[in-house]
């Protein structure tokens, strides 16, 4: 996988796919939320988003992704529905770095919730 593809397939919640590619040492930082240190936190907080991924219909949908050396960010949205009906909705960026590897080194995220 590209570093973009590996990057898109995290932001779009198939989270499987990618922790092949994480580092041991990767930071994943949740702006105003949470952070989470090394491979295998990073892998268990995904098990847990991915269940709540499973409860709901997820619509994502990317804008932009940007690739620069060593970097990909990629920002979109999120909608989460339960019974056609709307429970939550994100709009997001997510900033991936990737060592010389293509092993993915930190990830920062920005979630906005819509009121």
């Amino acid at each position: 996988m590209t570093k973009s593809e590996i990057a898109k397939a995290f932001s779009n919640g198939e989270f499987e796919k990618t922790y092949k590619f994480i580092s041991d040492t990767a930071e994943w930082t949740v702006i105003e939320e949470d952070s989470f240190k090394g491979r295998q936190a990073i892998i268990e907080n995904c098990e847990q988003v991915g269940k709540y991924f499973k409860s709901v219909t997820t619509d994502f949908k990317i804008q932009n992704i940007i690739e620069s050396r060593n970097k990909v960010i990629i920002s979109g949205t999120a909608e989460f529905l339960r019974d056609n009906k709307r429970v939550s909705f994100v709009s997001a960026c997510d900033i991936y770095e990737f060592d010389d590897n293509n092993q993915i080194r930190s990830i920062t995220s920005y979630c906005i919730q819509s009121k």
